[in-house]
């Protein structure tokens, strides 16, 4: 069953955010290490600009453990946070239905 993890979290450096992102993706793929995710949506809330939502989906639970385990992953958690006004807050979520309309 596909998993997806729900992050919300507020900063005021989304660009940082992102080339970090960017980076720690182009690298894994030098090196020639699967990304766990296979989709990413990032949502900004209209009525809070600093605010983010990022809906990360994974083929199965298991791989979204694997890949939260991973060293780089940490790694990359900790500079994120590190960008942020407040600790991210995670929602795990099996997916139920999804569909392209």
């Amino acid at each position: 069953m596909k998993f997806a993890q729900i992050i919300d979290f507020e900063t005021e450096r989304a660009d940082e955010m992102r080339e970090l992102i960017r980076q720690y993706e182009e690298t894994a793929r030098a090196q020639g290490r699967k990304l766990g995710p296979v989709h990413r949506t990032l949502l900004r809330d209209r009525a809070n600009p600093n605010r983010y939502l990022a809906v990360v989906e994974f083929d199965s639970y298991e791989e979204a453990m694997a890949n939260s385990d991973a060293p780089e992953t940490t790694e990359l958690a900790k500079q994120l946070a590190a960008l942020s006004t407040r600790p991210p807050a995670f929602t795990d979520c099996d997916v139920a239905e999804s569909e392209d309309l």
